[in-house]
């Protein structure tokens, strides 16, 4: 029998670019390297890689950032 596959969990970031200050926090705090700054905002670039630890949702001091999982 093989061995089952461990479900993977998705997760949906949303980044309120009013509210972003680009501040780089959420950026450093990700342990996986899931966000950049993309000119005055952070933006997803590898979506794959989060592990829903939600650090950057709550380590962003303006609360732009929130994570969903779906």
């Amino acid at each position: 029998m093989a061995v089952a596959e461990k479900e993977k969990r998705v997760f949906r970031i949303e980044i309120d670019p009013r509210l972003c200050k680009a501040c780089v926090i959420c950026v450093d705090f990700c342990p996986t390297d899931v966000l950049t700054i993309d000119g005055a905002t952070a933006a997803v670039k590898n979506l794959a890689a989060c592990n829903g630890c939600q650090l950057c949702d709550n380590r962003c001091p303006d609360f732009a950032i929130q994570v969903f999982e779906e």
